[in-house]
């Protein structure tokens, strides 16, 4: 009689391999993290350096040392640094306006301020792109059924125009949300765990990251990195629908990192 695997065996091994995958997987994330953890280390830490110097510049030193830190040893590439550059700038656009119409406040006095905007706030929405690319690159990111390259600009610019005009106009938000589901309905991002192939549907990593960040968002005004008006007597939770705007912001974020990725990966194929 042949010998019969124990299926409770074969189970128990499974399960231990499940475990293994999922440590290793969030082992993976963390490293994809280091530069927002590192923001939030120095935030938990600023108010000790407070008798010396102002909060917000203290982080705009410390944010401008830990990306040289991170680029020095290797850790983040000079593709990276120029893509992390350029979301400090677009989110520094975003805050000045922002702040102009009052949606939140940065109260503390610093000598780097600009019309009431610190300025190492544009380095919150640069630790966004800095997760994308380190998981890009760290889970060897592959997508398939991405919409053609000018839907995709076309929505990422209609996202970003919107957090500005909805206050003088209807939110497009959801109608473009809409748009959203519809083109990136067959999109599959495909990312390798200890070699091991897994998928997600996009729509799907853009509403999670979202909903991480989100968590981020309210350990980041308990520590004092900005207020929204409802919190300046005490601290309250961040309101739900605030899981929706950083959802868009990741989108955004996400459709210029992988059109970045494309692009340079074709170019590399065009030389070859």
């Amino acid at each position: 009689m042949p010998y019969l695997p124990d299926l409770a065996r074969i189970q128990q091994i499974a399960q231990r391999s499940r475990i293994s995958q999922l440590v290793i997987f969030g082992v993976q994330q963390a490293l994809c993290c280091i530069f927002p953890a590192l923001v939030f280390c120095m935030l938990a830490l600023s108010h000790l350096f407070t008798g010396i110097i102002p909060r917000y510049d203290f982080m705009l030193i410390t944010c401008i040392v830990t990306q040289i830190v991170l680029y020095k040893f290797g850790i983040e590439t000079r593709d990276e640094v120029l893509v992390i550059c350029m979301f400090h700038l677009l989110g520094l656009v975003m805050e000045l306006f922002k702040i102009h119409i009052g949606s939140w406040a940065y109260p503390e006095f610093a000598y780097a301020k600009l019309f009431g905007v610190p300025l190492y706030s544009g380095f919150m929405y640069a630790s966004v792109a800095s997760y994308l690319c380190q998981a890009w690159r760290r889970f060897d990111l592959q997508i398939t059924g991405w919409p053609p390259h000018w839907v995709t600009r076309i929505l990422g610019a209609l996202i970003y125009l919107n957090f500005f005009t909805d206050h003088f106009i209807y939110d497009m938000r959801y109608g473009i949300g809409l748009f959203i589901i519809f083109f990136f309905r067959r999109s599959v991002v495909i990312f390798y765990v200890d070699g091991r192939a897994r998928r997600m549907p996009v729509v799907l990593s853009f509403l999670l990251i979202g909903f991480f960040i989100w968590i981020g968002e309210n350990a980041a005004t308990l520590l004092g990195a900005w207020k929204y008006t409802y919190q300046h007597k005490s601290w309250t939770m961040v309101d739900y629908h605030k899981i929706s705007s950083w959802a868009f912001l990741v989108i955004v974020s996400y459709i210029i990192v992988a059109e970045l990725k494309m692009f340079k990966t074709q170019s590399k194929q065009k030389i070859l």
